[in-house]
């Protein structure tokens, strides 16, 4: 395949993340991290997920360079839990208090340059990531 030099076709990459990765970080060095991927025309599958606190200052952060970097449109995002509404309340208990210990889950977290993914569905075991 030849490509033209002057083409508007950009590359993207997949960065596959194990939560180790990230496990010592602070929230504003884990958000600094993802979003220089993200930066980089990368889309990254996180191995389990982000706390709540740190999703929303991912988006806080996102939002505020929608505004000062021209090429940049955003993120999209979506998680997906194995063990979902699947286990009784010990079983949920137990992988809460070893998530906890460990950081680590059976979640997956998708996150991308919104230029590259064009759309994320996700139900309860799934995720259907479309580029575009």
């Amino acid at each position: 395949m030849t490509m033209k030099k002057n083409s508007k076709l950009r590359g993207f990459s997949i960065h596959i993340m194990p939560y180790s990765e990230i496990r010592e970080l602070t929230i504003t060095e884990r958000v600094k991290k993802i979003l220089q991927l993200v930066l980089g025309n990368r889309v990254v599958i996180l191995q389990g997920k982000l706390r709540p606190e740190e999703e929303i200052r991912l988006i806080e952060d996102t939002m505020a360079m929608v505004d000062h970097i021209k090429t940049f449109k955003g993120i999209e995002l979506a998680v997906v839990d194995a063990h979902r509404g699947d286990a009784g309340f010990f079983l949920k208990m137990r992988r809460g208090i070893a998530q906890g210990l460990t950081g680590e889950s059976n979640s997956l977290t998708v996150i991308g340059p919104a230029s590259v993914v064009k759309e994320i569905k996700k139900d309860p075991s799934k995720i259907e990531v479309f580029f575009g």
